[in-house]
């Protein structure tokens, strides 16, 4: 019985935006983590250079600003803020799926762009004029974030629910 009061579409639903906010946030937060202990390497050699390395520390946030982005969507959309919509399993399912692309996608993208900024710090401890390159250089990981935001906030907007 307790089992199918709790297996419902309203929670897999709410299930598939704790994963988008869950995953993406997690990987932005071991990204900006890792590109911060490079980051403070650098500053005890050069602490000018705090503005540059900040910048590259950034980056790798923005998965989970996408992850969370997702997760408001799929709350307001199955009315949990406002009046609640009553889901089929199939519909939970669905939203489900929907937050797996940026939940699965910001998580890895956000450890891959660290390891690239992280470089990034390195370039501009030698080279600080070439800090454009190193932005450019992570900003590219970047992209395959965007494309799986795109895909879920199309699928969340677009869901098959009345």
């Amino acid at each position: 019985m307790f089992f199918t009061e709790l297996l419902n579409g309203q929670n897999l639903a709410l299930l598939g935006a704790a994963f988008a906010a869950i995953l993406a946030g997690m990987g932005s937060a071991k990204g900006v983590g890792m590109v911060g202990e490079a980051g403070a390497g650098l500053l005890t050699e050069d602490p000018s250079k705090f503005g540059k390395a900040l910048i590259l520390q950034a980056l790798p946030g923005t998965q989970g600003i996408y992850g969370l982005i997702t997760a408001f969507l799929i709350v307001f959309k199955i009315g949990i803020l406002g009046t609640p919509v009553a889901l089929t399993i199939g519909q939970g399912a669905y939203f489900l799926m929907a937050a797996l692309p940026i939940g699965v996608v910001g998580y890895y993208s956000a450890s891959k762009q660290a390891r690239v900024a992280i470089s990034g710090v390195s370039l501009i401890a030698k080279r600080p004029d070439e800090v454009g390159k190193a932005i450019t250089s992570a900003a590219l990981v970047e992209t395959y974030a965007i494309f799986a935001l795109l895909v879920s906030l199309l699928m969340v907007l677009f869901a098959p629910v009345g």
